[in-house]
């Protein structure tokens, strides 16, 4: 085949498997949002069961352990790894960072407002930025930091209207902001443990670990374990099966493929849904500037969104044309 009709026959086999992967990755970042994004609603009926805040949070990752671990030994198995889901350093440090985000989080919403902590959290991409260029070095994109301004702004707009100023809620809002840190080193972590292991083995030993921190951490916070109501366990288990197993395996999913920077923004989708939940279940109907918001966000992402390679599409090209 001559270089003009391999031009003509369109992109290589190597560039179509790039862009469906691609393609593939960012389906599981979405859908992973949308799962993580109903938690709340979850976290409301548990705790009107009498759950507390870090049992719920416990609960969250301990349940999905068996779906998770069910998940890891067809993924070993299948890449011949063995029968049993081993665990890496990175997936540890993703399991401890991601127990600081969940009980800052926890944390935050009992010291100050769920607008101002809902609002801190989303702060996360900028960790993200911050530690990839300053601790990494790694070259950020012009278009990320613009996708990301945009985000913070649909941000501010999606739940701006609620956010107080209050000196008497700063340690919370603090905690906030503690979140947001965690939850960035959280996608860096995760990054790292995927170049080594499959989704579902990191998504599994992340979770080992920060269970027994959750655990301890409800134990001493005495948060009462047990839901008094039949709902409350269902509404355990829909957040685990749901907002863990499936949004944080997603996550993990797509941060096999995707730059860490880029899959950080998913925290401004899980908003979206969050709002979306809210007004659909709880009645919590969604303003026109909340709606703005919700429209600069997608914005955002979308002026944010991975490009193609275009050094290793032409490679694959001019391979072809070898042939």
């Amino acid at each position: 085949m001559s270089a003009p009709e391999a031009a003509r026959s369109g992109p290589s086999p190597s560039a179509r498997s790039l862009a469906s992967g691609r393609a593939g990755a960012l389906a599981a970042l979405i859908g992973g949002a949308l799962a993580m994004g109903v938690s709340p609603l979850f976290v409301r009926l548990a705790s009107d069961a009498g759950v507390g805040p870090f049992a719920s949070a416990f609960w969250r990752v301990a349940l999905a352990l068996p779906v998770l671990y069910g998940w890891a030994l067809l993924e070993e198995r299948s890449a011949g790894l063995g029968a049993r889901p081993t665990f890496t350093k990175a997936a540890v440090v993703s399991g401890l960072l991601f127990a600081g985000d969940l009980l800052f989080w926890h944390l935050a919403i009992l010291k100050t407002t769920i607008a101002n902590a809902t609002f801190f959290a989303t702060t996360a991409p900028i960790w993200v930025v911050l530690f990839s260029w300053l601790a990494l070095k790694q070259k950020i994109r012009r278009e990320i930091v613009v996708g990301i301004a945009i985000c913070t702004l649909g941000g501010v707009a999606l739940i701006g209207n609620s956010l107080q100023v209050d000196p008497a809620k700063l340690r919370g809002d603090l905690m906030g902001l503690a979140t947001a840190v965690f939850f960035g080193l959280y996608f860096i972590a995760v990054q790292a443990a995927r170049k080594h292991a499959g989704a579902a083995r990191v998504t599994f030993a992340l979770s080992c670990v920060t269970s027994v921190i959750l655990l301890a951490a409800a134990l001493l916070a005495g948060d009462a374990l047990w839901p008094a109501t039949m709902g409350g366990l269902a509404a355990l288990f829909a957040m685990s099966w749901l907002s863990h197993a499936g949004g944080q395996g997603l996550l993990s999913v797509a941060l096999g493929r995707l730059p860490a920077v880029f899959s950080s923004l998913v925290i401004f989708l899980e908003a979206i849904a969050a709002a979306i939940v809210a007004w659909i279940a709880l009645g919590e109907a969604l303003t026109l500037v909340q709606s703005l918001g919700g429209a600069l966000i997608l914005i955002g992402i979308w002026v944010a969104r991975p490009r193609a390679e275009k050094a290793r599409t032409q490679e694959a090209r001019t391979q072809e044309a070898r042939t």
